[in-house]
């Protein structure tokens, strides 16, 4: 993997990156096994979860990370974003990524959060509404880069095996960046 987030890497470098970044979360549905294949090997997911890091000004991915196991995101989107933490300016995200522990390291290092409160008291209401700003609705690029991808190469991997399957979809992100490059140069 380490080759192919190389790859994105250099598609996402092709591209003059803002200072606000989406992150959030996609499954795409995997190839159904033969039964005869399921019961040899455990085959007991579906889906392959998909953590992505998306510029909000270009809609470009900047990594991405996949997995087949229900780890929550705020976990995983700690570790995504530690691997660009000197690029990150703002960092929009869902309730998904509501981790105290999360905003407080991204504060310590300089970058802004903003990530809305799952609503378990009247104050995290009030965070909430102080949160709507112009700003946070940049979040839904991210929704439209996962559907753009979805919609270019399908939302099923075709690989048999779940480690083909995550570099066939770190692959299609940066085949994307590609095309997003070569459509903005005359």
């Amino acid at each position: 993997m380490r080759v192919w987030r190389v790859l994105l890497r250099i598609s996402a470098d092709l591209h003059e990156l803002g200072g606000v970044q989406a992150i959030d979360a996609t499954c795409m549905d995997r190839i159904k096994a033969s039964q005869h294949f399921a019961n040899r090997w455990d085959y007991v997911f579906e889906d392959v979860n998909n953590i992505a890091l998306v510029d909000c000004e270009t809609g470009v991915f900047i990594t991405i990370h996949c997995s087949v196991r229900q780890i929550h995101d705020s976990r995983i989107g700690w570790q995504l974003l530690l691997r660009n933490i000197d690029n990150l300016g703002t960092i929009l995200a869902d309730k998904g990524y509501d981790w105290d522990l999360l905003r407080y390291r991204l504060h310590t290092v300089g970058v802004q959060t903003v990530i809305m409160h799952c609503e378990h008291e009247k104050l995290d209401i009030a965070d909430n509404d102080l949160i709507v700003d112009t700003t946070y609705y940049q979040r839904s690029l991210i929704e439209s880069a996962f559907f753009a991808l979805k919609r270019r190469f399908g939302e099923t991997p075709r690989a048999r095996t779940w480690y083909g399957q995550f570099r066939e979809i770190v692959l299609k992100a940066s085949v994307r960046n590609i095309e997003l490059e070569s459509r903005s140069t005359p």
